[in-house]
């Protein structure tokens, strides 16, 4: 039974890992957490590679520990709230399936935090560790929706373990060195229309002389409404690296006006070799009655090879890298109350072109998915200021403009994604010598993106899904909140 409707499961039965990898939405481009200090939150993280007043520049721009004279610890905690709102338009349903509502709202509120520590070994050596979450999503629709054999939940976790060490290699240019242990989580669940699976294998037996061909409407229309329900998880560990470094021009920029600092950052590309597992739910057919009740024995072998050769629980692999990136930044400050901060951030997401997928176990173990993902390159562009409002208060404000890497060919209910537009607002306010507290807000407005979702199949040449699928065709509304908090304290 090696159909196309089987390289089209294998690939639902992942669609979640594979669909949210080439279309995230909430709040970095594609499912990128830009969200890893709120101090520079505040900012739309303008200059983040150039800042360098915290411990948290051993994310940003590991060179920036050199200018860190204290010992210091800090803490924060990100609640991020998308939303995403399909309007359905033409949609269509799946083969002998009702259509569906349009799914609720798929977005729901994440916690991700951060924490960084930092200390001098000597006046040129520094080093610092942050634990962070640089990827990561989570969507969920409605139970029945009319997308539900593309996706219904989708949850990726990432755990980023980056120790780093900075060297002032003069007064004024310091350069520093990092390396990221990072492990991958994903939980992703959605459908797979069981009904059609049984038409299909109703055809076949026609085909084999076992039945009338007349009969295999019939049994079809009798058995309609079947679902399949899928859960995937998956997670790997995996190393990378970055690097950093930082110009000061001026003198000392936290108190000579005039003086700022230009830093350049470099973080690595990560290749994850993910294993894991599908669980596959089939539901038990009708039994017929009246005419067709001769028919049972029939329902129920296709029903069996079904579940033993197409949709059965088992293990899976896939190899996926992680985008590398590079970013440029300028800090300045004008006066003794204002700075102003720039930065351009290059993210290298054409590292996924595509996802391979392979069942290694049971009847189609060695057999590949190709899931076409044509991702391109990306650049963020971001300004922000700083206002020094009274001798404990600072405020803080930015944009940003965030391209997708996704094409609107391959966009999928996963996680619709569009070119976003961030406004930030934020503050911090010096407690004493020691304590610092930041807070910050932000509104992300994104571009309503076109789906038209099931045309294809998900493999890759394979026509006709929308008849086990169906079409997701519409826009989509969407929107995120950001509010933050952090902690930071130094030893003086």
């Amino acid at each position: 039974m090696r159909t196309p409707f089987r390289r089209t499961r294998i690939a639902t039965a992942l669609a979640g890992l594979a669909l949210t990898l080439g279309a995230g939405q909430a709040w970095g481009a594609a499912f990128a957490l830009a969200e890893q200090a709120v101090m520079g939150l505040g900012n739309a993280f303008a200059g983040a590679s150039a800042t360098a007043e915290d411990a948290n520049t051993v994310w940003f721009n590991p060179a920036g520990l050199a200018r860190l004279n204290f010992p210091q610890v800090e803490a924060g905690i990100n609640l991020i709230t998308p939303s995403a709102k399909l309007n359905n338009q033409n949609s269509q349903a799946a083969a002998l399936q009702p259509l569906g509502g349009t799914g609720g709202d798929a977005g729901g509120t994440a916690v991700v935090p951060t924490m960084y520590a930092s200390m001098a070994i000597n006046d040129e050596w520094h080093v610092g560790i942050g634990v962070n979450a640089p990827f990561g999503l989570k969507t969920e629709y409605d139970d029945g929706w009319l997308g539900r054999y593309q996706a219904l939940k989708s949850e990726i976790k990432t755990i980023n373990i980056n120790p780093a060490v900075g060297w002032r290699a003069t007064k004024d240019f310091w350069v520093g060195a990092g390396a990221n242990y990072q492990q991958f989580k994903a939980t992703l669940t959605n459908n797979t229309n069981y009904s059609a699976a049984l038409g299909q294998g109703y055809g076949q037996a026609a085909a084999a002389g076992l039945i009338p061909a007349a009969y295999v409407p019939v049994l079809a229309a009798a058995t309609a409404g079947l679902d399949s329900y899928n859960s995937m998880s998956g997670d790997d560990w995996a190393w990378g690296w970055n690097v950093g470094a930082m110009y000061s021009f001026n003198g000392d920029a936290n108190n000579d006006p005039g003086a700022g600092r230009i830093g350049f950052a470099y973080r690595s590309k990560i290749k994850y070799n993910v294993a894991g597992n599908v669980g596959i739910t089939n539901p038990t057919p009708p039994t017929l009655t009246g005419a067709l009740a001769p028919l049972n024995p029939v329902v129920q072998q296709v029903s069996a090879t079904i579940n033993q050769t197409r949709l059965y629980s088992g293990s899976v692999a896939l190899d996926v890298t992680m985008p590398d990136t590079a970013s440029l930044s300028y800090y300045q400050k004008l006066s003794d109350k204002w700075d102003i901060l720039g930065d351009v951030t290059w993210t290298g997401w054409s590292s996924i072109p595509e996802l391979r997928i392979v069942r290694t176990s049971g009847p189609a173990a060695g057999a590949p998915t190709v899931l076409p993902e044509n991702f391109k390159n990306t650049w963020r562009y971001s300004l922000g200021a700083n206002y020094q409002y009274t001798e404990k208060v600072v405020l803080r404000a930015g944009v940003a403009f965030d391209q997708t890497p996704v094409n609107s060919t391959d966009l999928s209910p996963r996680l619709p994604d569009g070119d976003r537009t961030w406004l930030a607002l934020g503050t911090r306010y010096k407690y004493d010598q020691s304590i610092n507290f930041d807070i910050g807000a932000v509104y992300i407005w994104v571009k309503d993106p076109q789906i038209n979702s099931g045309t294809l199949g998900m493999t890759s040449g394979v026509p006709n899904s929308k008849d086990l699928n169906g079409i997701v065709n519409g826009s989509y509304t969407n929107y995120v909140w950001i509010l933050a908090a952090q902690m930071n304290y130094r030893w003086r």
